[in-house]
Formats: C-alpha cells, sequence, structure tokens
C-alpha cells in the first residue's frame, strides 16, 4: 500500500503533463496544422479559378459547378493511411449540392502544394441565412500523395485558406 499511493501520484502527473504535447509538433495530429484565410488578389483578367482548358479534358465541358463564395474553415486530419482534408464554406445561394474539392492543376501552383477549388452546383432558390448557406466537404488523400506536400490551399471565389506542414 506504501509503494502504490507514491506509484498512482507519479503516473497521475506524468499523464497531467501529456496535455502540453497537444499542441506541439511532436502530436502528429498537428502536423499541418489548421486554415488560415488570406484574400484573393485580382490578377490579370483571367480567373484563377477556372484552370486552363486541356483538349482532351472532357470532364471540364460537362461540370458547370461554380466556385462557393468563401471558405471558412480547413482542417488536415492524419490517419494511418493518409490524410483527410476537411472544407467548411458558405455558398452564394441557399440549396447548393454536388459539393466537392477539385484539383487545380496550373502551372502557377507550386510542386510542393496542393490547390483544390471549392466547388457546388448553385441553384438560385434564394439568399436566407449564412447557416442555411454552409457546406462541408471532404477529401481522403494517402500517403503517397503526401509525400513531396508541404501545403495544401482550398480556394473559393472571395478568399483562399492555406494549411502547412
Amino acid at each position: 500500500m506504501r509503494k502504490s499511493i507514491p506509484l498512482i501520484l507519479i503516473a497521475a502527473l506524468v499523464l497531467t503533463s501529456c496535455g502540453r504535447l497537444r499542441d506541439t509538433r511532436l502530436n502528429p495530429f498537428n502536423w499541418f496544422g489548421r486554415g488560415e484565410s488570406r484574400q484573393i488578389e485580382a490578377v490579370e483578367n483571367r480567373n484563377p479559378l477556372i484552370p486552363r482548358r486541356n483538349v482532351l479534358s472532357a470532364r471540364e465541358k460537362d461540370d458547370l459547378r461554380q466556385p462557393i463564395q468563401q471558405v471558412t474553415f480547413l482542417a488536415i486530419e492524419r490517419n494511418p493511411s493518409g490524410a483527410i482534408i476537411r472544407a467548411e464554406g458558405v455558398t452564394t445561394y441557399q440549396g447548393a449540392y454536388e459539393v466537392e474539392l477539385r484539383p487545380v492543376i496550373d502551372e502557377t501552383v507550386p510542386e510542393d502544394t496542393l490547390r483544390y477549388a471549392l466547388v457546388a452546383y448553385q441553384p438560385r432558390l434564394g439568399v436566407g441565412t449564412e447557416a442555411s448557406r454552409r457546406v462541408v466537404v471532404a477529401r481522403d488523400l494517402s500517403n503517397q500523395e503526401l509525400v513531396t506536400i508541404r501545403q495544401i490551399e482550398v480556394v473559393a471565389a472571395a478568399n483562399v485558406m492555406t494549411a502547412r506542414r
């Protein structure tokens, strides 16, 4: 009994000190961190959300989804097979559907960056409250896709959110 009480106290102190590691880089769940937002600056007359067309790409002709208004949250959640990108945003109109993180393939994207456009079909049903226009989308990435990636960006019409390693 005499030896068990000090051992229990020491174990309790060690376990309570583990809370400090929660917000450090030693914790693998914090490797990408939270997303940070910045405004999109107008460059040229070309819309940066519309990738340059490829003659061989037939899907782009049929896909009429538009970028949503604003990205409000970005999180990269690690899992054993890679990571899950979770993004939340606010659409321009109510009733958005088929929300997707579409990869942006452009020569301006650095090699260590994954850039996605947050797009959806947005019927003009009405504006409503922000809560009624909120959408959530996720995309799974494998460890092979993440090997050279240092930064993940999610682009909307009004802003870009970035998560870095």
